[in-house]
Formats: C-alpha cells, sequence, structure tokens
C-alpha cells in the first residue's frame, strides 16, 4: 500500500503567515519528546549535536512524536555525508546542520542530502524507514520533494558570507546561532551583548538578500520577539532540559529552606 509522508519544514515555512516557535528536545528520551510534541508547539529540534542522541535514540524520538501535528528537524553533529546519510535513512525528513561557514561547506551538505547525479547520498530506500522501506511511490526520484535542508551560522565568517551561503540551491534556510557567534566574538556566554546582537542582524540581512527563512535561537522572551519582529520565520524559544532545570529548582525554592539547600551544593 503507497504511503504519504508529511510535509516538510520547508512547505510549512511557505505557508506560514508568523514566525514559527519551536523548542529544543535534549534530553534523549522519546517520552519527553512526546509530551513536547503535544505542547501545541510548530516544531521540534532534536539535537544529535550537543545532547544524548544516537541514531537509535533519535529514531524512537521521530516515531514518538510522528502522530502529533508538529514538525520535529534533527540537528545532525557534523556536515558529514555518512552522518546525513544515516539519519536521512532513519526517517529525518528535515535536517539542521551546524557550524556551515562557507558556501562551499554548503554546497557540500546539499550533496549530501541528495542522491546521485546531483549528490552523493547513498542508496538504501528499500532497507530504511525515510522510504517506508519502498511504500512510497517514487521515493528515490522525487526525494528532494521528501527533505529539507537548514544551515546554522554561528561564528564570525559565517556572518561575513551570510548571504552566499543561504544563496546556495538546496539551502532551504538558515539559522542563527547566538551562543556560538558569541564565543567566536570573545564574548562567551553573552548572547545578548550588542555587538552579538548586531551581528546575528547582519546574518538576517545577508539571508533575507537571498530570499531564504531565517531562523534563530533565543530563550530570552524580549530577544526572542525583538528577532521575529527583524525578520525571523522561526524561533527556539526553549528547551526540555531547560525546563526541568529551572521548574524544579522553583520547586525547590518554595519547599526546601535555602540553609538546607546550601548544604547539599556539593552533592
Amino acid at each position: 500500500m503507497p504511503l504519504r509522508l508529511s510535509p516538510t519544514f520547508r512547505a510549512v515555512l511557505s505557508e506560514a503567515s508568523r514566525p514559527l516557535a519551536g523548542m529544543w528536545v535534549c534530553s534523549g528520551s522519546p517520552l519527553v519528546a512526546e509530551i513536547c510534541a503535544g505542547s501545541g508547539l510548530d516544531w521540534l529540534l532534536i539535537d544529535m549535536e550537543h545532547c544524548p542522541n544516537g541514531l537509535e535514540g533519535t529514531l524512537a524520538q521521530l516515531q514518538a512524536v510522528a502522530a502529533y501535528p508538529i514538525t520535529p528537524l534533527v540537528r545532525v553533529p557534523v556536515g558529514d555525508v555518512v552522518v546525513i546519510k544515516q539519519v536521512l535513512d532513519l526517517g529525518a525528513q528535515n535536517i539542521l546542520v551546524p557550524m556551515v561557514s562557507s558556501a562551499e561547506q554548503a554546497r557540500a551538505v546539499v550533496e549530501a542530502v541528495r542522491y546521485p547525479p546531483r549528490g552523493r547520498r547513498g542508496v538504501g530506500s528499500a532497507l530504511a524507514r525515510s522510504a517506508r522501506w519502498n511504500r512510497v511511490d517514487g521515493y528515490l526520484t522525487h526525494s528532494d520533494e521528501h527533505v529539507s535542508l537548514f544551515v546554522q551560522v554561528e561564528t564570525v565568517d559565517a556572518v561575513d558570507a551570510a548571504a552566499e551561503i543561504a544563496a546556495v540551491d538546496g539551502i532551504d534556510g538558515v539559522f542563527v546561532g547566538p551562543s556560538d557567534l558569541a564565543a567566536s566574538m570573545g564574548l562567551i556566554g553573552q548572547q545578548t551583548h550588542p555587538d552579538v546582537v548586531a551581528a546575528v542582524h547582519r546574518a538576517f540581512d545577508g539571508i533575507r538578500s537571498a530570499g531564504k527563512p531565517i531562523g534563530v535561537n533565543a530563550f530570552d522572551p524580549d530577544a526572542a520577539q525583538s528577532y521575529a519582529e527583524a525578520g525571523a520565520g522561526f524561533v527556539l524559544v526553549g528547551a526540555d532540559v531547560g525546563l526541568l532545570a529551572r521548574g524544579s529548582e522553583a520547586f525547590a525554592a518554595r519547599w526546601v529552606p535555602e540553609a538546607d539547600r546550601a548544604q547539599r551544593a556539593s552533592y
């Protein structure tokens, strides 16, 4: 029986009438991912770069969120052709590649998501969830319709090259990362520093000039709102682990005397 895949994030963005709000899923837990998927948010980022997510865990999270009206993106740990192939084959339709700082790097990751002769993706759809084990008619010939590719601009060099990166054919959007950008500017941990914010806006200008969707990470509500007003079409506004950390701290502040908490600081 032929099956149909979900719309890509590229398609979802093209129809959006407002900035799309998303959250990071960093815990590695399919259960937590499913809870987040039912939140009413627009998209989730399943992160393999900084979080304990391998192939099996990422697969389980994609399966857990598939029943919900939310679009998952998977951030791969590196723009490697083998890693990207594996993540696509396990059924990720939307990929975010970190640390892309030049148009040359952008073209390389485009090749990684496309089958020959236009790219270098290995052919294994009969064995893989990507084509639902050959139950999606014409997957090999129409695979570009089922995959969207986003890259992350997060260094000073990448900001300077943002327009060229965004203009690469096959790049569906560019996500700006203020945290690593701040570090590359010698302002580590200062994502809202005026110089960092100015650099983010320069990246926005370059991406906009290429006509591609702009994304950004901004856990601070005021920063998120400001970036949305500046043209960001998709914004990460929080993370599962952040919610759990701050929420549990709030419980402790309400119910455990500060002196008792201080005594356990070395645990």
